[in-house]
This record gives structure tokens, sequence and C-alpha cells, in this order.
């Protein structure tokens, strides 16, 4: 029961189904804030940064159409706008075209080979098409270029976690927290590689922090209730697993451990 227990939320966190570090974080996507950018475009209506910054607003607040409309109107007066391409790329991915945001992240790199976030960008992409080697070259890349965005490290901590190889996962989920220490998904990624190496102390430390970080994501609530349950205390495993089935009744890691400590 012990390697089935385990298996599950490490395939949850492989497939970065859970969690994601933040994407998009050029701009908040508050209605206040699209209203202010909108001004900013009626003053400036020739100035492409003003269309990628509420192009990202839009991004993250899910407007995804408006979002690419923006980004197309950026690149209408820039062509050569390369945090643009990136940009809509992102939204591209997100809306499954996959062809087209890896066109739009080629370019980007094509126009400038140091801009570590289109390498994240056409990593994840690659990872999204099971690409695994083409996505671990890319966050390679990224962290070549002394990236300080955390998703590198995080990314390619998923890619070493998938592959078993967890202490090089535990050292890049380590510098993803050192990047961005206010995410839960890095803890829930470096605890599950924590527990596959029988240190279920750290594992269970990561777990807390990440509830204490956001006590809303299903997967740290199950990731808590794992090392629960392989100390055998049962009824605050269940606990903990009722809170991830409460917060998303489709998780089944949670689902199926709720089920072993409840017979």
């Amino acid at each position: 029961m012990l390697a089935v227990s385990l298996f599950v939320p490490l395939a949850a966190c492989q497939t970065g189904a859970g969690q994601q570090l933040t994407a998009i974080d050029t701009a908040e996507g508050s209605t206040e804030n699209i209203s202010s950018l909108t001004a900013v475009i009626q003053r400036s209506p020739s100035d492409p940064a003003a269309y990628n910054v509420r192009g990202s607003a839009y991004g993250k607040a899910g407007r995804y159409d408006l979002a690419l409309a923006d980004f197309d109107r950026a690149l209408q007066i820039n062509p050569n706008y390369y945090q643009a391409w990136a940009n809509r790329g992102l939204i591209k991915r997100l809306k499954g075209d996959r062809n087209g945001a890896l066109a739009d992240y080629n370019r980007a790199v094509q126009l400038n080979s140091s801009y570590d976030a289109a390498y994240i960008g056409r990593g994840n992409l690659y990872r999204d098409m099971g690409q695994t080697q083409a996505a671990f070259q890319d966050f390679e890349r990224a962290i070549r270029l002394d990236t300080t965005d955390a998703r590198a490290y995080y990314n390619r901590g998923l890619l070493y976690q998938q592959q078993g190889q967890h202490n090089y996962a535990i050292e890049d989920f380590s510098s993803a927290i050192s990047l961005q220490n206010d995410a839960p998904a890095p803890y829930n990624g470096r605890g599950l590689s924590y527990l596959a190496l029988g240190d279920d102390e750290n594992a269970f430390a990561d777990f807390n922090q990440a509830i204490k970080l956001d006590n809303e994501v299903a997967e740290s609530w199950s990731n808590q209730a794992l090392v629960y349950e392989r100390r055998g205390d049962n009824v605050k495993a269940r606990s903990s697993y009722q809170q991830a089935t409460q917060l998303d009744p489709s998780y089944t890691p949670a689902k199926e451990g709720l089920r072993r400590v409840s017979s």
C-alpha cells in the first residue's frame, strides 16, 4: 500500500495539474486596474507597451480573447516586440492552440535569444505536448541565463521528479522557493520528493508550509494526509483528506486516500 499511496500524489505533481507558479505577473487582472490601463492606451494609442501590459492584465483575469487582441495590436505597432510574442504564446497555450503558441515562442527567442521567460513558456508548452527532453532543454537555457524566475527551477524540478531523480528535484524546488517563497507549489513538489526518499519529517514541514501559504489548495491537504497515513494516524489523515475533497471533489489522490483510511 505504501508504494501506491506515494505514487498517486507524485503523478499528480508531475503533470502540473494541481498547481502552477504564476504565469503572467505583468499586471493584476482587476477591473479597476484594467480601466486604468485603458486610460493609458487612450492617452497613448500608438504605444505597444500599453497594449502589452493591458493584454497581460486581461490574461490574468482569464479574458483570453481580449488579451490576444491587445497582443495583436502591440505586434502590429512593433513586430519586434519579443515580450508581446511570448505573452501571446502563453495565452494561445492556455486556449489550447499549441501550434500557434509554439510559433509565437519561437519568434520571441529569435528576436531575443536571452529572453528567459520565452524559454520557460516554451518549456511548459513542450511539457504539455509530452516532449520532455525539449522542455528540459528550455528550462536549462533559462537557468543558464541566470533567470530570477522561479518557474524555471520549479518546472525542471518536476521533470527531475518524474525521472526519479529526487535529490536534483529537491535542489530545484529549493531554488524556486528562494526566488518565490510565497507559493505552495514548490513546497508541495519538494515535500513529495522528500517523501519519495523516506524523509517524512521534512516532507511534513513542507506540506504544512504549503497549507500555511494557501489553505485552499487540495493537493497540500492531501499531501499532509499522506504523511499522517504513513504514520498510522488515520483519524488525522481522514480529516485532511476530507478537507482536500471538499476543496476539490475531483482530486483523485484525496478521494483514493480517503477510501483507504475510511475502510
